[in-house]
C-alpha cells in the first residue's frame, strides 16, 4: 500500500474509527468533562450534540472505558430506530437482564429491579444513547419514563443523549416539553480549531510511524486543510489519506499548499452536495464570463488564495558557553533550585506550587508526593523524552557543587524550554544542551486510578481491571476483563510497550502507565510544548529504566 512506502505500520488518516489514534482537542476535553462531571453528580439526564463528524462517538466511548467497572454498570444503544418495546428490549440486553418477553410491563419490571440492585451495591448505571436525533417521539416519552425510576434522595440511572444538531430541534417540540426540562447538562461539541488540527495531523502521523514523522505538511498546507474541512475530523482524515497518495505518486515527503488544493479540489468534485449543475446561457453571457475570468485570475490567485508570508529575520542569541551555563546553575543554592525546577513542573500540571518549609529540607519525591504525583528515572536523549510528551527534570552534575535540576518544559526539533533560567536564557539550543547535559531525567506523572499503591487483593484486582481496561482501551488487549494479571494481560502490556518503544518486560512500569494514561485519553497529562513535541523525529537511543 502507498502509505507502507512512507514506513507507516498502519494508515494514518483512515476513515474507520480506531481508538488506538485517539487525539483529544479542546473542544473534547471540555466536551468530556462535561459528561464526567454530569455522571459523577448523578444529573440524571445529559444531551451531548456536534455536527457530522465532529467526534462525538469517540467522546463517548472514551467515557465508557474510563469509568471503573466497580462503580459503573454502563450500556451503549447504537440502532434507536426501535419501537418502544424494541428500545426496552435492547437496554435490557445490554445490561445482561432478560429480554425475550414482549410485554412492556414485565420489561420495566426487571429493569427497575436492576436498578435497584446497582444503587444498592453502590453502582452507578449509565445509558448512552447515539444518534439520539433519530429516535421517535414515542421512543424519546418511554425513555423519560425510564428516567423515572429513582429512589427519594438519588436518580437510579443516569441517561446520555448523543445526536447531530437536529436533536435540539426533536426535543423542542411541545409533546417533549417535560423531557427537554429534564435535561440538566447541555453541552455542543464545536469543531477543532487551527492549532488543535495542526496538533492532530502530526499526533496521527508520529503515532502510526511509531514516533516519527516520515511526511510533514507545510504551514499554508495545513491553512487550507483547516478551512476546507472547519475541524472536523472526518474531513481532515479525507482530504490527509488523499495528500498521502499525492505524495507517494510524486516521491515526496513535504505536503505542500498546490497539493493540498489538488486534493480539496477532487473532493469536492467527488462530493454530491458540491456538484451544480451548470445552466446554458446565451453566448454572449458565457463570454463575458470567460473574459472576467482570463481578466481576474491572476488578481484572484493573488489576493483569494492564502499566502505564504515570509518570517523576519530574527537576530540570533549567542551561544551559550558549557562553563557559562554550569555557572549560572550553580548560584543558585540547592534547595532554592530544587523548589524553582519542581514548581515550574507543577505549573506544567496546573496544580498548586509547593512552598519552603523553614529549617526542614525538602527533596524532589516528598515535594512532588504533596501533589499527588509521581516520579520515575530515566536514562535517555531528547528524541526519547520528545516520544514520553511529559514535562521532566534534567539532572545536572556541577563539578565541585553537585547536582542540580533543570524543568524541561518545552520541545521542539531546534530548541528546548527550560526552567528556571540559565544565565538568562528560557531558550536553548540542543547542542548548547548537550554540553552539560548527560540524559539523566526524572518524570513527573499522575497514577490516575493508583494503580501502582494497591495493596489489597481487592483493590489490586479492582486495580487489574482498570489495566485492562486501558490496554482494551489502546488496542491492545482483546480478553476479558477479570482482572486477572495473566499471561494475556502481560503480552498485551509487553506488545504496547514495544509500540511505544519502552522498556519490555511485561509490567505495568512507571513509564508503561504514564503512555497508557496518555494514549488511552481522557485524562490530559500535560505535554511538552506542542509546537514542537510533534516536529521530532524518533532518535536510536531509548529511555531506560534508571
Amino acid at each position: 500500500m502507498y502509505w507502507e512506502s512512507f514506513g507507516f505500520k498502519e494508515p494514518p488518516f483512515a476513515l474507520t474509527p480506531n481508538p488506538a489514534f485517539l487525539f483529544l482537542s479542546s473542544p473534547h476535553q471540555e466536551a468530556f468533562a462535561h459528561l464526567l462531571f454530569a455522571i459523577e453528580n448523578r444529573a440524571g439526564f445529559i444531551e451531548l450534540s456536534g455536527e457530522v463528524g465532529t467526534g462525538k462517538t469517540t467522546i463517548v466511548r472514551t467515557l465508557l472505558n474510563q469509568l471503573d467497572p466497580a462503580t459503573y454498570s454502563t450500556a451503549l444503544i447504537f440502532n434507536p430506530t426501535l419501537s418502544p418495546l424494541g428500545f426496552l428490549k435492547e437496554v435490557n440486553s445490554e445490561f445482561g437482564l432478560n429480554c425475550d418477553g414482549s410485554d412492556m410491563r414485565d420489561l420495566h419490571t426487571a429493569l427497575n429491579a436492576y436498578l435497584l440492585e446497582e444503587n444498592l451495591a453502590g453502582r452507578t448505571v449509565v445509558l448512552v444513547i447515539d444518534e439520539a436525533q433519530n429516535l421517535s417521539v414515542e421512543v424519546l416519552e418511554h425513555i423519560r419514563l425510564i428516567s423515572n425510576l429513582e429512589t427519594d434522595s438519588d436518580k437510579l440511572i443516569q441517561i446520555v443523549l448523543v445526536g447531530q444538531p437536529e436533536l435540539n430541534a426533536l426535543l423542542a417540540r411541545t409533546e417533549l416539553r417535560q423531557l427537554d426540562q429534564r435535561i440538566t447538562v447541555r453541552y455542543h461539541l464545536k469543531p477543532m480549531c487551527f492549532d488543535d488540527t495542526c496538533a492532530y495531523i502530526r499526533h496521527r502521523i508520529r503515532f502510526a510511524a511509531e514516533g516519527r514523522e516520515p511526511l510533514t505538511f507545510s504551514n499554508g498546507a495545513l491553512k487550507r486543510i483547516y478551512k476546507f474541512s472547519g475541524g472536523l475530523p472526518r474531513l481532515i482524515n479525507g482530504v490527509c489519506d488523499r495528500t498521502l497518495l499525492l505524495a507517494y505518486t510524486r516521491e515526496c515527503k513535504e505536503v505542500s499548499p498546490a497539493m493540498a488544493d489538488l486534493c480539496i479540489a477532487d473532493l469536492r468534485k467527488e462530493s454530491p452536495r458540491n456538484r451544480r449543475a451548470v445552466p446554458l446561457k446565451a453566448p454572449m453571457a458565457a463570454l463575458f464570463l470567460c473574459v472576467l475570468v482570463v481578466a481576474g485570475f491572476s488578481l484572484l490567485s493573488q489576493s483569494l488564495l492564502p499566502q505564504e508570508k515570509e518570517e523576519p529575520a530574527v537576530q540570533a542569541a549567542p551561544a551559550l558557553a558549557r562553563d557559562a551555563a554550569l555557572r549560572g546553575i550553580a548560584s543558585v543554592s540547592e534547595q532554592d533550585n530544587l523548589y524553582a525546577a519542581v514548581n515550574a513542573v507543577l505549573s506544567a500540571w496546573q496544580v498548586q506550587s509547593v512552598q519552603p518549609a523553614p529549617g526542614q529540607a525538602a527533596t524532589l519525591r516528598t515535594l512532588v508526593r504533596q501533589r499527588g504525583l509521581m516520579t520515575t528515572k530515566v536514562n535517555g536523549n531528547l528524541d526519547a523524552l520528545a516520544r514520553l510528551n511529559a514535562p521532566a527534570l534534567l539532572h545536572v552534575t556541577v563539578p565541585g557543587v553537585g547536582e542540580r535540576l533543570v524543568a524541561l518544559v518545552g520541545l521542539n526539533q531546534d530548541e528546548v524550554s527550560v526552567a528556571p533560567s540559565i544565565a538568562g536564557r528560557g531558550k536553548l539550543t540542543r547542542a548548547e544542551l548537550a554540553q552539560f547535559w548527560s540524559g539523566g531525567a526524572t518524570l513527573i506523572w499522575k497514577d490516575f486510578h493508583s494503580l501502582s499503591s494497591r495493596a489489597k487483593p481487592a483493590d489490586k484486582a479492582a486495580g487489574a481491571k482498570l489495566l485492562q481496561g486501558l490496554l482494551k482501551q489502546v488496542g491492545f488487549y482483546n480478553g476479558p476483563i477479570n482482572g486477572n494479571l495473566g499471561k494475556m494481560t502481560q503480552a498485551s502490556l509487553a506488545d504496547f510497550q514495544r509500540r511505544e518503544q519502552l522498556p519490555v518486560d511485561g509490567q505495568a512500569s512507571g513509564q508503561t502507565l504514564m503512555m497508557l494514561y496518555r494514549r488511552a485519553g481522557g485524562f490530559f497529562p500535560p505535554g511538552l510544548d506542542r509546537s514542537g513535541a510533534g516536529n521530532n523525529s524518533a532518535g536510536s537511543q531509548g529511555v531506560g529504566r534508571n
